[in-house]
């Protein structure tokens, strides 16, 4: 067993991880899908939660990536800044 999945990786995880990346190598040629100029590799091996993992593991919210990528962006929603108003009434 890898020493990544003991750090909180389930079967159920595995599983899906494994079928994004099946549907991008089928729809995408195995291409990461975030391609990051200057960082992209091009190979997709991870699984990129693009809204956080606050909505969980819903497929809808899954693109798979390269590790350079997955690892530049990190968790979307530390990088939203919060919601200023734009006028002043």
């Amino acid at each position: 067993m890898s020493r990544s999945w003991r750090k909180g990786s389930t079967r159920r995880w595995r599983k899906l991880r494994a079928k994004v990346l099946a549907s991008n190598a089928m729809e995408n040629k195995g291409r990461c899908t975030l391609q990051i100029p200057g960082v992209c590799t091009t190979t997709a091996t991870c699984v990129h939660h693009t809204r956080g993992k606050a909505y969980g593991d819903d497929p809808r919210y899954l693109a798979a990536a390269c590790e350079p990528c997955n690892l530049h962006v990190g968790d979307p929603t530390r990088h939203s800044p919060p919601p200023q108003p734009r006028s002043r009434w």
